[in-house]
């Protein structure tokens, strides 16, 4: 049941998060730059006003920097992820470009006209903020039972038995 509970939380902290990072974008008019700079600003204010406070309090807090550090794995794995991604785009839009393909070469054409006209419509950060909330509502739907098994109805997933779901 925890587990299921800090899955719910995660679309949750991310939606948060992406609020945040879209208002500070979109309606305050700054930079990415601007953004970074104010919550390192933020947090290293933070920091120091807890470690005056618990060095009057005569609090220690042992901090291991050996902890938020992310294993060798974890950093392979990211690097690998970014990297088919690149190669999966090359390699779409070099069969696109040959022409050979003229069905993908359409499909290519139509979504680079379609993110054309919205980013002309759109502030880029816009575009991004509905990326990420569409995403944080698949991942909620994902981790809830009972939307989960609906939404794998609708998509006609397979079941965990490995039979296929009645369709009514």
């Amino acid at each position: 049941m925890d587990c299921r509970r800090s899955e719910i939380g995660k679309p949750l902290i991310v939606m948060v998060c992406g609020t945040l990072v879209y208002y500070h974008c979109a309606y305050r008019n700054s930079s990415l730059v601007s953004l970074v700079s104010d919550v390192l600003i933020v947090l290293l204010c933070s920091l120091a006003i807890l470690g005056l406070l618990f060095r009057q309090l005569n609090i220690s807090v042992p901090v291991d920097p050996l902890e938020w550090q992310i294993s060798q794995d974890t950093a392979n794995n990211i690097v690998a992820w970014l990297a088919n991604t690149v190669g999966a785009t090359e390699s779409v839009l070099r069969v696109a470009a040959t022409g050979h393909d003229k069905r993908l070469f359409l499909k290519v054409i139509v979504c680079l006209y379609g993110l054309s006209a919205l980013g002309r419509l759109v502030l880029g950060v816009t575009v991004a903020y509905a990326g990420l909330c569409l995403f944080c509502l698949y991942m909620f739907a994902e981790s809830s039972q009972s939307i989960s098994s609906g939404l794998s109805w609708f998509l006609g997933r397979r079941s965990d038995s490995g039979e296929e779901e009645d369709t009514m």
